[in-house]
C-alpha cells in the first residue's frame, strides 16, 4: 500500500516537473522581430557627395551639402540636393550641364550618411543624438548609448516617429530579452526614443526637485569658487 502511494507521489511529481519545464518553454518561445524595410535615401545636411562627370576630361568633385540642402558644382552652380536621391541630382546635374559638355554622363554617389540622424533621451547612460549610418533596430540604437539605467522603466520604452500625424511606438525591452522580439522595430532618421524612469525613480526626482532645487546652482558656484582660490 505504501509502495503504491509512493508510486503515485512520484508520478505526480514527475509529471508537475513536466507541466513546469513545458509553461516555461513555451514562456521563451521566440517571437521574430518585423522585417526590415529598406527605403530611398533622401540627401540631406550635411552629407558628403562624390560627383562624377564623364567623359574626358572627366570630373570629379566631392561636396557637402549646406544647411540650406543646395551643393556647388563646376560649370553648373548651385544645384538643389536636399531631400532628393543620388539619381535625382545625378540627373539635374546631367541636364544642366549638357550645354557646357555633349554627352555628359552624371553619376552622384553618397561617400557619408550624417544626415538622418537618431537621438536617444532618459533613463539611458549617454544620451544623445548620433547619425544612423546603418539599417538598425531600437535594441542597437540604445546599446549605442550604453544601454538603459538601473532607473529605466525598460518595459515601456516609447519611440516617437515623426510624420503627419507623428507615430508613438511602445518598445518592451524585457519581452525583447527574454525572446519576444515584436517590439524590435527598426528605426530610422529622425526617429526620438524615449526610455521613462521607473515609478519610485519619477517620486525620487520630484522629492529631489522640491527639497534640493538649487543642487546644480550652487555645484556650478562653487566649482566656479574653488577655481578663483
Amino acid at each position: 500500500m505504501e509502495l503504491s502511494i509512493a508510486r503515485t507521489h512520484r508520478s505526480a511529481g514527475i509529471a508537475l516537473l513536466f507541466t513546469a519545464l513545458a509553461t516555461l518553454a513555451c514562456s521563451h518561445t521566440l517571437k521574430p522581430a518585423p522585417d526590415v524595410k529598406y527605403l530611398d535615401y533622401l540627401i540631406g545636411p550635411p552629407d558628403t557627395l562624390t560627383i562624377s562627370i564623364l567623359p574626358d576630361p572627366a570630373v570629379v568633385e566631392t561636396v557637402i551639402v549646406r544647411p540650406d540642402g543646395m551643393i556647388t558644382i563646376q560649370l553648373v552652380g548651385d544645384v538643389p540636393a536636399g531631400g532628393k536621391t543620388t539619381d535625382q541630382v545625378a540627373t539635374d546635374i546631367q541636364n544642366r550641364i549638357a550645354r557646357f559638355k555633349r554627352g555628359a554622363l552624371v553619376t552622384v554617389a553618397l561617400a557619408k550618411a550624417e544626415s538622418p540622424v537618431i537621438t536617444v533621451l532618459g533613463e539611458v547612460r549617454g544620451p544623445t543624438t548620433f547619425p544612423l549610418t546603418r539599417q538598425m533596430r531600437i535594441s542597437e540604437a540604445l546599446g549605442t548609448v550604453g544601454g538603459p539605467t538601473l532607473f529605466a522603466n525598460s518595459d515601456e520604452v516609447q519611440l516617437v516617429r515623426p510624420g503627419s500625424p507623428p507615430k508613438m511606438i511602445m518598445v518592451d525591452l524585457d519581452a525583447i530579452q527574454d525572446g519576444d522580439l515584436r517590439s524590435n522595430v527598426q528605426v530610422y532618421g529622425g526617429d526620438i526614443i524615449y526610455v521613462p524612469p521607473t515609478a519610485l525613480a519619477s517620486v525620487g526626482y520630484a522629492i529631489q526637485q522640491v527639497l534640493f532645487p538649487f543642487t546644480p546652482f550652487f555645484g556650478v558656484a562653487g566649482a566656479a569658487t574653488a577655481a578663483t582660490y
